[in-house]
């Protein structure tokens, strides 16, 4: 329940830099510039989100841990983002697809990375520090 609960305040924070990415970074850089600008940016969040959470989750030493949270956020990220890319914003299959194309440029594919991973980081991170 609470790796749930650290998903959604990330997945909030992601959405609020979505918003940002289309209202202010992509009229100034451009769309796949501002895409690859806040994949990256995603990419921190996530990270960050796990070294907070990590301690809170209780699986600062568990490796195995970290890795089924990450999974765990991984599919609900894709599931999310078809879901919601599908039928609330009314994207095509096509363009949902976009996104995962790294030849383009399109960068998603770290963020998804960085979401399975970042879990299992954030507890060698946290290793590093002394704080098993």
């Amino acid at each position: 329940m609470r790796a749930l609960i650290v998903w959604s305040l990330v997945s909030v924070a992601m959405i609020v830099q979505g918003v940002a990415r289309e209202g202010l970074v992509a009229p100034s850089l451009g769309e796949l510039a501002a895409h690859q600008l806040t994949s990256l940016f995603g990419c921190l969040i996530v990270f960050l989100g796990s070294v907070l959470a990590l301690p809170w989750l209780g699986i600062v030493g568990n490796p195995r841990g970290q890795l089924r949270v990450g999974l765990l956020w991984l599919l609900l990220t894709v599931s999310f983002e078809f879901a919601f890319g599908r039928w609330v914003a009314g994207h095509s299959w096509s363009r949902l697809l976009q996104d995962y194309d790294l030849l383009a440029g399109r960068l998603w594919l770290l963020v998804l990375g960085a979401t399975l991973l970042s879990p299992w980081l954030a507890g060698r991170w946290h290793a590093r520090r002394g704080r098993c």
